[in-house]
């Protein structure tokens, strides 16, 4: 597994694109790891999803909701 500090993925970013392709990246910060940057294929694999985002934000149904009226007095202002 590749490992790069949060300042070397800032600087190459295509470096740990490349090394993502090949499986997952732990990116650290301050020496620790924070982040890992992983292949679409490999999310998908772990995740147990092919569907993607907007799919998976759809509503099954559509929610039928009742509208009320609402009625406003005018008030006088005084200036």
């Amino acid at each position: 597994m590749t490992s790069v500090s949060a300042r070397e993925f800032h600087q190459d970013v295509s470096y740990a694109k490349r090394k993502a392709g090949e499986g997952p990246v732990v990116i650290t910060d301050r020496g620790e790891p924070a982040f890992v940057l992983l292949s679409i294929d490999d999310y998908r694999k772990i995740s147990g999803s092919n569907e993607d985002w907007a799919s998976r934000l759809q509503m099954e149904e559509d929610i039928d909701l009742e509208d009320e009226r609402m009625d406003f007095e005018p008030r006088g202002c005084s200036i």
